[in-house]
């Protein structure tokens, strides 16, 4: 009964609770990625192309899928993408913001240092409010 406990513990923490939910998050998020890609841009990718539905292209009689692999090559990238954007840029950004602490220049040396001192901690001058 010990290994059920310890089992339990594990599960609630708060960091494999906050892994599965971003996985499960994370497989729709692909889905819905996916089926924009297929959807939307393979249409056009296709009218683009000579031979037409380029994710059923396949090379030797072993019918390697050559195109279905490309198309899902572009699915990672879409999604890689839209990743990099949301997570780094955007909540990167709010993050920055919201950790920013608010600082000043020490008038002696110049160094920043939190609003709220009142001696500076590189040169120890006295800082008035």
């Amino acid at each position: 009964m010990k290994v059920l406990k310890e089992f339990r513990e594990f599960i609630n923490k708060g960091n494999v609770v906050d892994l599965a939910v971003a996985v499960v998050i994370g497989g729709a998020f692909g889905r819905i990625v996916s089926a924009l890609v297929a959807d939307m841009v393979m249409p056009l990718v296709n009218h683009l192309m000579p031979q037409g539905d380029w994710r059923k292209w396949e090379v030797s009689p072993l019918h390697f899928r050559v195109g279905d692999f490309l198309g899902t090559v572009v699915d990672f990238t879409i999604v890689a993408f839209i990743v990099f954007i949301i997570m780094v840029k955007v909540v990167g950004a709010l993050n920055r913001k919201a950790a920013a602490p608010e600082t000043r220049p020490c008038p002696e040396c110049l160094e920043l240092v939190p609003k709220a001192a009142k001696r500076c901690r590189a040169c120890t001058s006295t800082l008035t409010p």
